[in-house]
């Protein structure tokens, strides 16, 4: 897979597929702001480095799902904004794709200066399933551009014109972004320091199950949290109260559970829970034993027992992954579960990779220190599926001719 110094790109237009889809909210006076600039962040690598290489950039990026139409509050000027904020200097904003003075704009750019086109999701053929549509869109870009530079994790598990078409049409290399993933994930797939412990968590067990079925086989413990953990706790025959709970794969993760015992992988499942009533923390909220979980009650976070006895198992690990938080902690009475693990992991000398996503997201909410992690991953979906042993399309065309 080449990358940015495997070629040349002094003087040299670069379309560079950047991950800027941040999340966003209407201020008092009604004007969409950023909460989060941790994915903008993480492109300022490789733009520093196209620049310094005298290259003329221009960002082609998403944010939000228009599905082809225009829709202001998903424009990217206030990413333009804050991105150039972030890199030193002012990015021209490209209000239309296909605007008359489009093609002038970009080729009036000078070496070391920047351009951003409007969200490329406004173009319907971006996300067309026809390859053919999404052929027609790849070559507009291409005009645009004399070598595409992929930056955007985020979105190389997608079949998209700016992603794996436009790809096929210009001369191409992975960014630093994509090159520090690959690098992380390779590193915990097929060649981790033992002891090796996963952590997962999140809502959903079937979300997970393709990355068990993959890791089964290379962990040597799996730390199971979140919502999911109930699944896993009425597979063993425990009432989970009005807790989330996947019925219909029960008996699939019976079999995973056994799986595990074959292969000596020690599954670790919460032995205490926090419930209540509510999600929002606004009724009463306990702590019981995982098996005790009245009916009625939500179980929303681990436990303090759970949280301990989780943290002990990083502690004494060589290489940990985390994808998905341990409960609702987005609302403080169900966030000390996945704050313990967090901070287990940053303090711990095991090689870190965290998943992307709410877990990510989760770093940034509680305040922790992004630093004392050794990765942290801006694709979740795209990170899912690198753990679940997928071939992401926007990694495998780079390896293309």
């Amino acid at each position: 897979m080449k990358t940015i110094d495997d070629i040349d790109v002094t003087n040299q237009r670069v379309l560079l597929r950047a991950d800027l889809n941040a999340p966003m909210k209407q201020d008092a006076n009604g004007v969409m702001q950023i909460t989060d600039d941790g994915r903008l962040k993480a492109s300022v690598t490789t733009i520093n480095d196209l620049r310094k290489k005298n290259a003329k950039i221009v960002v082609l990026a998403h944010l939000g799902r228009p599905k082809g139409e225009r829709k202001p509050e998903l424009s990217l000027k206030p990413i333009a904004k804050r991105l150039g904020e972030l890199v030193g200097t002012p990015i021209t904003f490209i209000d239309d794709l296909n605007g008359a003075d489009t093609l002038t704009i970009v080729n009036a750019l000078k070496p070391g200066e920047i351009a951003m086109v409007e969200n490329i999701r406004y173009e319907k053929d971006e996300t067309s399933k026809d390859a053919t549509e999404r052929q027609k869109l790849a070559k507009v870009l291409a005009t645009l551009g004399d070598v595409f530079v992929i930056d955007g994790f985020g979105v190389v598990h997608r079949e998209q014109a700016s992603v794996t078409d436009i790809a096929r049409l210009l001369p191409k290399a992975a960014g630093r972004l994509v090159q520090a993933e690959q690098k992380a994930f390779d590193k915990v797939l097929n060649n981790p320091v033992r002891p090796y412990v996963v952590v997962l968590g999140g809502s959903k067990v079937s979300d997970k199950l393709g990355v068990i079925n993959n890791l089964i086989s290379k962990v040597d413990k799996l730390l199971i949290g979140g919502g999911m953990a109930f699944t896993f706790l009425k597979a063993q025959g425990f009432e989970v109260g009005d807790s989330l709970l996947e019925i219909d794969r029960i008996e699939e993760v019976k079999q995973l559970i056994k799986t595990a015992q074959e292969k000596n992988v020690e599954i670790v499942l919460p032995v205490d829970v926090v419930i209540s009533k509510e999600l929002d923390g606004s009724a009463p909220v306990s702590v019981v034993d995982a098996h005790q979980i009245p009916v009625g009650q939500k179980g929303l976070d681990i436990g303090p027992k759970t949280s301990e006895l989780f943290a002990t198992k990083i502690r004494d690990a060589k290489t940990v992954v985390w994808n998905g938080p341990m409960g609702v902690f987005e609302v403080n009475a169900f966030a000390s579960g996945t704050k313990t693990v967090a901070q287990a992991l940053a303090n711990s000398d095991a090689y870190s990779v965290v998943g992307g996503g709410d877990s990510a997201a989760a770093i940034r909410l509680l305040g922790l220190d992004e630093s004392k992690f050794d990765h942290i991953s801006t694709g979740g979906g795209a990170s899912l599926e690198l753990l679940e042993g997928k071939v992401l399309p926007g990694l495998a065309v780079l390896e293309e001719g």
